[in-house]
């Protein structure tokens, strides 16, 4: 029998194993096939996991082959698609496949999978007697016409049609959606209120779906997952909705992964790790609000799920959306460069004022008060505020030095009146917090959290209710009855109808922060909230002078967007450039510099000392770069990677050199 051959992709986090391995497959061995998961030995005794990425008649290696171990399981779970896209963002990033494919592929569910490969067996045993029960039958002399199977409901049409044929011609597009809020009606009767950016998103999955493609989108978060699923279902069915979150249960999980191993028309939704869903026939691709951080993988090679998507839109040439409320700049980059087009859909009729803080300091000025009393006439009211909490930082009382944690250094708040104060970052209590610049033991509060927040206005406008939303009190949907939702940013559940007044607190201690994109995050978080309220709302902006005030006013935050690029284009800071941090020790560093020298138009800053274990001594260089040159500096840094991992180490020591690509941290604090 003539021998054949496995290449497979082994599951290692080391840089130096970032290659396929070939083994032999031994001739009593069953079911080794593209995409199956296999265990493979190493040198030595050790063994490892791996996917099956080829299966070839012949050899390319020349030298020693070892055998495959063993099939762990027989599902294809590594779609050649999906293969595609993680070595191709990896080599993007400078990083390993395998930390792509960890994401992308969910742990094995061994019922999940029994069930999974039952169900198969009886697809294809049918398949196989249809013909024979066909063969030698009657033509019949008349065929009614069968049922039209019973049509989804019709979502809201707070935007239909919206971009027809979008997918049909794999248009490219950055979509600014107005805001505003729709009620789509749900499984089993009822209806249910949903931001009418899901609706439109809804619309164009719709069109994939029809065609017998498939559709991903991907979202920040749970919140705009839970209405994006709402309105997916009543605009395709449910039967053609899956979910992908690793806040699901692990079987329910990989059930849902195994579906679109299925193919055919479904709509996938699901956080940043949504972008690497299988999906043979794709047929749009979208990201909601690519500016949020969340979307950005917080592991190795660090990919921000809109940098997937760009790279599997080039693989698949599907139909590409990137929106949002707001226009991200990498988003604006885009449309300059003429990759992407520029569409706005919706109408949002509200009126915005920025108001500057009362002449008392008060937090929310008298036109917010009055705002708001006359909306809780019939509506609810939506306050933002910064922080959670009562009171987000406390000082001492004698001589003002911040009050920090002596465990960790982390700032101490309190997280309602009169409690014991502890640490945001360790979450240690410190009852007997002593200064350490004065000894002094008194506690003054500093700023106000939603808490706070919440007290102050139920003193303010008594007989109103009062609800506070934030990390420890989530709330998803509140109904349409008069109160006051006290809401920190990220978590405003929707209300009924929309909100009767929105009121956005904190602004100037949002844009006091410090780091690059402050301005870009904070036009992006109120134009969300923004987002939530009735037609004919007033929306009041609080402590916000100069140009980002514009951005909100106007009926589009492009202008905003084009401003910011082009200051960031002077200043050749991302995105209008991309960006490497190379951090280590200091030899290792100079190497890598030296070895990215030769590339045109690549300056570096640094290199400076940075942070690490104690007793080490490391650099950080920041190397900024033409997009152009991307695949070239990610050539070298890999290389220069591999070669201080060649390089013996003391165990459990650090690596001596780690590059990465589009590194935001370093622009953190400008």
């Amino acid at each position: 029998m003539t021998a054949r051959y496995a290449r497979v992709v082994v599951d290692s986090r080391l840089p130096q194993l970032d290659r396929l391995f070939e083994y032999r497959i031994p001739p009593a061995l069953e079911g080794v096939a593209p995409g199956v998961r296999v265990r493979v030995p190493l040198r030595g005794d050790r063994t490892a996991a791996g996917y099956v990425v080829e299966v070839a008649d012949a050899r390319a290696w020349e030298g020693e082959v070892a055998d495959v171990e063993a099939v762990v399981s027989p599902v294809p779970v590594l779609r050649p698609e999906v293969w595609a896209l993680a070595r191709a963002v990896a080599d993007r990033a400078a990083g390993g496949a395998a930390d792509v494919l960890r994401v992308a592929i969910p742990g094995r569910q061994a019922r999940v999978e029994k069930a999974w490969l039952a169900r198969a067996a009886e697809g294809a045993a049918a398949e196989a007697a249809e013909p024979a029960a066909t063969e030698g039958a009657a033509e019949p002399t008349a065929s009614p016409e069968p049922p039209e199977p019973d049509a989804p409901p019709e979502p809201d049409d707070a935007s239909a049609p919206l971009l027809p044929g979008l997918v049909e011609a794999r248009r490219k597009v950055a979509l600014e959606c107005a805001g505003g809020v729709a009620e789509v009606p749900v499984a089993g009767g009822g209806t249910a209120w949903v931001g009418r950016w899901a609706v439109a998103l809804a619309g164009l999955a719709r069109q994939a779906v029809e065609r017998g493609e498939q559709a991903i989108l991907v979202v920040p978060d749970h919140r705009e997952q839970r209405q994006l699923r709402l309105a997916l279902e009543a605009a395709v069915g449910e039967e053609r909705v899956v979910e992908l979150d690793a806040r699901q249960r692990n079987p329910e999980r990989y059930a849902g992964f195994l579906r679109c191993v299925d193919g055919g028309g479904l709509a996938i939704i699901g956080p940043r790790s949504a972008v690497y869903a299988p999906a043979a026939d794709l047929g749009l691709l979208v990201v909601w609000e690519d500016g949020d951080p969340l979307l950005a993988e917080p592991l190795s090679p660090w990919v921000h799920a809109r940098d997937a998507a760009l790279v599997r839109q080039g693989q698949t040439g599907c139909a590409l959306v990137i929106a949002g409320h707001a226009r991200s700049t990498d988003a604006e980059r885009l449309v300059e460069v003429g990759f992407l087009e520029h569409e706005r859909v919706g109408a949002h009729r509200v009126r915005v004022l920025p108001t500057a803080l009362a002449d008392d300091g008060r937090r929310v000025p008298a036109a917010a008060f009055h705002a708001a009393r006359e909306a809780l006439a019939a509506r609810p009211v939506l306050v933002q505020v910064a922080r959670p909490g009562h009171a987000p930082g406390l000082r001492c009382g004698d001589c003002g030095t911040r009050a920090r944690c002596a465990a960790c250094g982390g700032p101490l708040g309190q997280r309602t009146r009169g409690a014991q104060p502890g640490c945001r970052l360790c979450g240690r209590l410190a009852a007997a917090w002593r200064c350490p610049s004065c000894h002094g033991a008194r506690l003054v509060e500093v700023g106000r959290g939603s808490t706070r927040i919440a007290e102050e206005l139920g003193r303010a406008i008594p007989g109103v209710p009062v609800v506070v939303a934030d990390g420890e009190h989530e709330r998803l949907t509140i109904d349409a009855r008069p109160r006051i939702v006290v809401a920190t940013r990220g978590a405003e559940p929707i209300a009924d109808g929309g909100y009767g007044a929105v009121l956005l607190l904190d602004g100037d201690s949002l844009l006091a922060r410090e780091g690059l994109r402050v301005a870009e995050e904070a036009v992006r978080q109120w134009a969300t909230a923004r987002a939530l309220a009735a037609e004919g709302a007033t929306v009041v902006l609080a402590g916000v002078i100069g140009p980002t005030v514009g951005a909100l006013t106007g009926d589009t935050t492009v202008p905003f967007a084009k401003a910011e690029l082009a200051e960031r284009r002077s200043l050749r800071f991302p995105p209008a450039v991309r960006t490497a941090s190379v951090v280590g020790h200091p030899d290792a560093v100079a190497e890598a510099l030296e070895a990215l020298a030769g590339i045109e138009h690549l300056d570096v800053l640094g290199p400076v000392p940075a942070e690490g274990a104690p007793g080490d001594r490391l650099e950080r260089a920041i190397v900024r770069f033409a997009y152009a040159d991307g695949a070239r500096v990610a050539g070298v840094a890999r290389g220069r990677v591999l070669a201080a991992a060649a390089r013996p180490r003391k165990p459990g020591a650090p690596p001596r050199l780690r590059i990465r690509l589009d590194d935001p941290e370093p622009f953190d604090g400008l």
